[in-house]
Order: structure tokens, then C-alpha cells, then sequence
């Protein structure tokens, strides 16, 4: 069984990893997205229609929708606390995916549990 751990440990080898503070728009619904991230440390709230729907923290990934399709974001992600945050874009994502398959099916695994989650607040 995959743990978070497992998916997080690819992005904790990424190169510059960005700070956000408490109150920070990381992305904004609507918006194009061109990397997903992980959150080395800290806490993000997902928003849609500018309401709360999720927290999620240290461990997890999101905005994996930007490399398998959709043009631009579906939810709103602001930094709840302090954080720290590793990022993928399409080409890192794809090696990622190549030489680690279990990383492939953690990801798509959190995304659509995410969407399942979000899809409840939506209707």
C-alpha cells in the first residue's frame, strides 16, 4: 500500500522549493496552471466559489490537474499557514512518472479523490 510519503519524497528532491505566508494566493480558480506542488511544510485551504471546501498539509500534492489536461485551475489554493511548497511542471512531472510508476498512480489517486470532493461542493 502507498503511503503520502511516497509521493511527497519526489517533490523533497526538487530544486527550489517556494515559501508562501500565512493569507497567500499559491493559484487562483480560473487561472492557467502550468505546475502542480507538494507541500513540504505547512497547511493550504482549497477553495471554490471562494468558499473553504479542504485543508490539506504537509504530504500532500495538489493542482495536478494543469499537467494532465485542464487548462486552468478548477479551485481556488491559499496558504492557511506558513509553508513551503516543491513544484512539478510537465516535464518533471512526466520523468517522475517514468522512472517512478508508483508515483504515477498515488497522484492520480489523490486527484481524483480530490475531485470527487470537490465535485460534492459544486453541485
Amino acid at each position: 500500500m502507498l503511503t503520502p510519503v511516497s509521493t511527497i519524497t519526489i517533490f523533497q528532491k526538487q530544486a527550489n522549493p517556494q515559501e508562501f505566508s500565512a493569507g497567500s494566493v499559491i493559484f487562483a480558480e480560473g487561472q492557467p496552471g502550468h505546475l502542480m506542488y507538494g507541500i513540504l511544510f505547512g497547511e493550504v485551504d482549497i477553495l471554490v466559489n471562494e468558499k473553504v471546501v479542504e485543508t490539506i498539509e504537509s504530504g500532500d500534492v495538489f493542482g495536478i490537474g494543469a499537467l494532465v489536461g485542464i487548462k486552468n485551475r478548477t479551485y481556488t489554493a491559499i496558504a492557511r499557514t506558513n509553508c513551503k511548497l516543491a513544484f512539478l511542471d510537465e516535464r518533471g512531472f512526466l520523468f517522475a512518472v517514468q522512472e517512478t510508476p508508483m508515483f504515477a498512480i498515488q497522484v492520480m489517486k489523490s486527484y481524483s479523490e480530490r475531485l470527487s470532493r470537490l465535485q460534492h461542493h459544486i453541485v
